[in-house]
């Protein structure tokens, strides 16, 4: 093993806070002069299917205290799944059901491996203690809290305060992911921001069972697409890991490369501190190059999506994806075929009227909003962008693009 600094260093990149940072160095240094390795515990409940970017940040954290010797606990609460986590939620989450529980749970464990190693992976399911809990112990459970602990939780205040309904099962569910910390003896467990109450509760539990306290790791919500909210299938702001590298359907760039290649410029370096392999040593020189004006956004961009999606697919596919992008952006059309619409100038009103033949192409709704996108200079013919939406294309062959992502390549006849 790593001696504890060089570990601890390690373990606090991209971390929000470490609670506290002085006990886990201490559990560090004993773990190295004993040489056991420490428990490390993420909780996930299966309420989606598939897994985004976001999800991973946990895991590449899983999988950096694997690598330095520890072992890895993905706690999958399918017990606590059908009754919903409340935390930031305005009202109480509908329960799964015990079927979508178990769906959602098979699909998780097939995923988590293509971070995990599974050799060093412990999977455990929450019903395996909390199913067979008899009254007097769900009666002692709920002893080890307050009512007023409980409100001091920001969502419960809330709700508390505009009078709004908090059942006494929404009380448990932190008091049941308390007690997976007890049941499993964690020694440290990884969280999002999102779950710092709930995680604090382990400690709590943990403690007045007799117990060494995890310590609590909170890693950040990482942002989505459009740069401002959480990442997140609902917002449609997501890079999924199953997701193909690269599509193009209807006239539309989409993938897992062309997303990440739209990402902010402001994002990138958090994505790498986050998500990449890179060193901590080839991280500082990024953000040295940030901090000094000198960054190329577009080839650190360039060489993380690349990274991302040799990770989930594969080197080959990782850079027929580059290539197959970078044809788009280039016009050419020899890694990529562009959907083509032929257009015959026979002297007919419209046919080869630019609004008109996108409306034709899908690229826009209608021809109105064709020349609203026109006039605000979101439309590029040949590269070229127009503003006159009386624009008639002539003889030849077209590339229309609209935005950053959506092509359509034309033949006028």
């Amino acid at each position: 093993m790593l001696e504890q600094d060089k570990q601890l260093e390690i373990i606090k990149r991209g971390t929000v806070e470490v609670i506290t940072e002085k006990e886990l160095l201490q559990k560090l240094e004993k773990s190295c002069t004993a040489n056991r390795p420490l428990k490390i515990k993420a909780g996930f409940d299966p309420t989606a299917p598939d897994i985004h970017l976001g999800h991973t940040v946990l895991l590449e954290k899983m999988r950096q205290f694997q690598e330095l010797g520890h072992e890895v606990i993905f706690l999958i609460g399918d017990f606590t799944g059908m009754i919903g986590d409340p935390s930031g939620k305005s009202e109480m989450r509908k329960p799964l059901t015990k079927k979508e529980v178990l769906k959602n749970s098979e699909t998780y464990k097939k995923q988590v491996f293509k971070i995990l190693d599974p050799e060093r992976t412990q999977i455990r399911f929450n019903s395996e203690w909390l199913s067979d809990m008899n009254v007097m112990e769900l009666i002692r459970l709920g002893s080890m809290q307050t009512v007023a602990r409980m409100l001091e939780r920001e969502d419960f205040k809330k709700r508390f305060k505009s009078q709004q309904d908090i059942t006494i099962l929404e009380f448990y569910y932190p008091l049941f992911q308390a007690y997976d910390s007890v049941h499993l003896k964690a020694d440290v467990e990884l969280g999002g921001t999102d779950q710092k109450f709930n995680i604090l509760m382990g400690r709590t539990m943990q403690r007045k069972m007799g117990l060494d306290e995890q310590v609590v790791l909170l890693m950040p919500l990482l942002e989505g697409l459009d740069g401002v909210n959480k990442m997140s299938k609902s917002l449609g702001n997501y890079i999924g890991i199953t997701e193909s590298p690269f599509e193009y359907t209807k006239g539309e760039v989409t993938g897992m490369f062309p997303k990440i290649m739209r990402l902010p410029d402001r994002l990138i370096i958090r994505y790498y501190e986050l998500l990449s392999h890179i060193s901590n040593e080839e991280l500082n020189i990024l953000k040295k190059k940030e901090e000094e004006g000198t960054l190329d956004y577009l080839k650190a961009k360039e060489d993380f999506a690349i990274e991302i999606v040799e990770r989930y697919h594969g080197r080959e596919s990782a850079q027929e994806a580059r290539d197959k992008y970078m044809s788009v952006q280039t016009k050419s059309t020899g890694a990529l075929t562009l959907p083509s619409l032929k257009v015959k100038a026979t002297g007919e009103a419209n046919v080869n009227w630019l609004p008109q033949i996108m409306k034709d192409t899908g690229l826009a709704k209608s021809t109105s909003e064709a020349i609203r996108l026109i006039k605000q200079g979101g439309v590029k013919v040949n590269d070229s962008t127009v503003s006159d939406p009386n624009t008639m294309l002539q003889k030849g062959e077209h590339i229309i693009k609209v935005g950053k992502r959506r092509f359509y390549k034309v033949i006028v006849e």
